[in-house]
Parts: C-alpha cells; structure tokens; sequence
C-alpha cells in the first residue's frame, strides 16, 4: 500500500504562511514514502491525508486541521517506529530541563540568599541543561536513522 497525495487547494496556498505549512506536511509525507512504512501505519496516515482531502472548511480551518494530521502523524510514527522529527528531543527536553532542572535550582538560590525573587535565575540553568540533552538525544538518533528530515 502507497502513502496517498494530498490534493492541491490553490486558494489556500496563495498566503505565504499557509503555503509553508502545506509545503512542510508535503514534505513529511514525501520523506515517509522514501522509508519502507508498514502497512498499518500507512493505512493511519492516509486516514489523515483522507480527511484533509475531504476538508471543505475556511482556510483557517483546514490550518489548524492540517497542524492537527502533522502531529497526528508524527505521534504514530514516533510511538509505533521510533522515528522523530528533526529538533524534537531538544523542543521536549527544553521544556522538561526548565520545569524538572530550572525551578528546583531557583528555588535553591532563592532559599540560600533568602529572597525568592532569585526564583527566576534557575529557569534559564534548566533551559541550558535541557537544550543539551535534547540535542544529544536528536545526535543519536540521526546516527542511528531514526531522524525524519523534515520539522516538528
């Protein structure tokens, strides 16, 4: 079974932004169809790539709904193949190291200098910390072929 083509909406690709965003969701389906999919998977993308074909909304509408099959998409092929996006551990992990790594450090600051506005210097520290571990997560598994080239 091949991965479907999503049709053409010239009305939708006239903006500069819209045109982006369909380019980059044609550009997620082009680099599945150079990797050997299963057929399960395959049937899940074009249930997606089905319902944006069949979308008969405003433009705003089918943006979002084009955002929602990118990510749908993405979350199947992550969780059933192991394959990510490019930057994705480093955009999850910058978020994590500033939640799990930046708060507790700022709050320790803010404790040993006895004023919680110090609260805020650890968030950046966190942010560092996640940023770098993300980036290696994406190193290894570009190394290990598991990087789809397209963006989150």
């Amino acid at each position: 079974m091949e991965i479907k083509a999503l049709k053409n909406k010239p009305d939708f690709t006239q903006d500069k932004k819209k045109a982006d965003k369909y380019a980059g969701f044609g550009k997620l389906l082009t680099t599945l169809r150079e990797r050997d999919v299963p057929e399960s998977i395959v049937s899940d993308i074009n249930a997606e790539i089905d319902t944006l074909n069949r979308f008969s909304g405003s433009n705003k509408d089918f943006s979002k709904q084009l955002r929602k099959s990118k990510s749908a998409i993405l979350k199947v092929v992550e969780k059933e193949l192991n394959w990510v996006a490019q930057n994705h551990y480093q955009h999850t992990w910058m978020a994590l190291g500033m939640t799990v790594f930046g708060l507790p450090f700022g709050a320790i600051f803010g404790m040993s200098m006895d004023n919680m506005a110090f609260l805020g210097i650890g968030l950046p520290i966190g942010m560092a910390i996640g940023i770098a571990i993300g980036t290696s997560m994406d190193s290894k598994a570009k190394e290990e072929g598991r990087q789809l080239a397209v963006d989150a």
